[in-house]
């Protein structure tokens, strides 16, 4: 079987998904679940767009042994410095180097001809190859650029010493047949092509993402980059988990692997969906809640006589459970234990307890806890964020014919225990007030969302929140079968994310 490198992306262009603002310790904490995953080369952000990025890049770079750390850069010297700095102490540091290439890019955005475009990339290629042995070039929007200028920046690349040339349908505009074509041409007309590995990069705009993938690597591609669930800019990039299934699936067609340890996919989309607060709909292709579900009566009676019926695919490939150990109210310590280990989860005895405590609450309030409920309070405990501000107590009353009011008691780190109360123009919004007055920040709600994380009438509810202040975003969630409370839980978190913010950029 022909390996394929897997590049992921998802601290890069993933973490530019609007609404979507990783701190540190998140992108650290996806970094090592992809590390687990078995990714081959982590795309940790792009240095250069800020100190706080740099800072969290070089966090990842020291943090993963077991993965190549790459940090992305335009083709300026500038750039290629911040990743320098960025990469320090990283087992395997590499840089990723673009310029744009299209007729439509050159003309303008970049306001070059093609000989300004190749003599500034071979330039940057110059400058970062004394300082790294690994580099990848980029050539941005190469699906819409002249086939023959397409094969004199890669025989360039190749000559300053890239060791991966990214053709990257930047736009998601090509077929699968084109994309495939400008693979096996490169193959072909390329001197030094086995130098180097081709890599795909390609985005969902048309909803081809994935299949231009594979079809790249039928004409060649030896890496796929891409995200978890598929995340990105606009419509999102080559979701990683669809291109190791379909490889692993059919074998026979593509005769061809990743690396991947595909027992950890569902783990890692769930942690990527939680930290980023983008939804990872039902319908969805191999990580959505209903991927294995069966409703139809026809397929329900065809997957009881043989599950290859309408299964091409097993749950438990990507660390699914088809039966699930139901806990309730009078389940042990030691059940949650087990059952924690049966999730992937490896917790202290501190923790351990704190997350146990949360648990008998939530079986107090629900008749069944679900796998995605544990989930939920463990991801929330795991977090390390220092807690300025801790929500002890919320009262909320509310009237069709009165104005709602809120009463919270929020202990206040050096302060100790503060009780304020605060109208607003609905429950949330009252909430919202209350607190405002207890931490005095000012700060600005630019989004707020809900979501199940279960079902039935006593599900739980995740609020996401995103709080702006000046130049500085922050994202907040909060759990628990009240939607109020786990609206105010939401709002406190991200205060005291924004309050860490604050701490970790006086210090770059």
């Amino acid at each position: 079987m022909r390996k394929i490198y897997v590049f992921d992306t998802t601290l890069r262009d993933g973490e530019q998904s609007p609404g979507v603002n990783l701190n540190t310790r998140e992108k650290v904490k996806i970094a090592y679940q992809l590390e687990k995953l078995g990714v081959d080369r982590i795309e940790a952000g792009f240095p250069a767009a800020s100190p706080g990025d740099l800072a969290a890049v070089n966090a990842v770079a020291r943090a993963v042994k077991n993965a190549s750390v790459i940090g992305l850069s335009r083709s300026r010297t500038q750039d290629i410095d911040a990743v320098r700095e960025a990469l320090k102490g990283a087992e395997d540091p590499r840089i990723h180097i673009f310029l744009a290439t299209s007729p439509i890019h050159r003309q303008h955005k970049l306001r070059m001809d093609k000989a300004q475009v190749l003599d500034t990339a071979r330039e940057a290629l110059r400058y970062a190859s004394k300082y790294f042995s690994s580099i990848e070039f980029s050539a941005e929007d190469a699906g819409r650029t002249e086939m023959d200028f397409l094969i004199e920046m890669t025989e360039m690349a190749i000559q300053e010493g890239a060791s991966v040339v990214n053709i990257p349908d930047t736009v998601g505009y090509l077929s699968p047949y084109e994309y495939g074509e400008i693979f096996k041409t490169l193959k072909e007309r390329v001197h030094g092509i086995e130098k180097v590995q081709l890599s795909a990069h390609c985005h969902d705009d048309l909803g081809m993402a994935t299949v231009n993938a594979l079809a790249a690597i039928l004409n060649g591609a030896d890496q796929i980059e891409g995200t978890i669930n598929g995340i990105g800019e606009r419509a999102g990039n080559t979701a990683l988990e669809e291109v190791a299934l379909a490889l692993e699936t059919r074998q026979d067609f593509f005769g061809a692997k990743t690396s991947l340890q595909l027992s950890e996919i569902a783990r890692t989309s769930r942690l990527v969906s939680r930290l980023t607060g983008m939804v990872v709909p039902g319908n969805k292709a191999i990580v959505g809640a209903n991927a294995f579900a069966h409703e139809s009566g026809i397929h329900q009676d065809g997957m009881l006589k043989e599950k290859s019926t309408y299964e091409i695919m097993t749950p438990e490939t990507i660390g699914l459970k088809e039966s699930k150990l139901v806990l309730g109210k009078h389940s042990g310590r030691h059940a949650f234990r087990e059952k924690l280990v049966d999730l992937g989860y490896v917790v202290e005895d501190e923790r351990l307890n704190e997350a146990f405590n949360a648990f008998k609450i939530l079986a107090d309030k629900k008749k069944d806890v679900t796998d995605e409920d544990i989930s939920a309070i463990l991801d929330e405990k795991l977090l390390d964020t220092p807690e300025v501000y801790h929500l002890e107590t919320l009262f909320v009353s509310y009237g069709n014919e009165s104005t709602p009011t809120a009463k919270v008691r929020v202990q206040v780190q050096g302060r100790g225990t503060v009780n304020e109360e605060a109208e607003g123009n609905g429950s949330v919004d009252a909430i919202y007030n209350a607190i405002d007055k207890v931490s005095q920040e000012d700060v600005e709600l630019s989004d707020y969302s809900i979501k199940s994380i279960s079902h039935g009438k006593d599900a739980q509810g995740e609020v996401h929140v995103v709080l702006t202040q000046q130049d500085i975003s922050v994202q907040g969630r909060g759990v628990s079968t009240d939607i109020l409370e786990a609206s105010a839980r939401a709002y406190v978190d991200a205060l005291n994310r924004l309050s860490d913010k604050r701490d970790s950029l006086s210090k770059v």
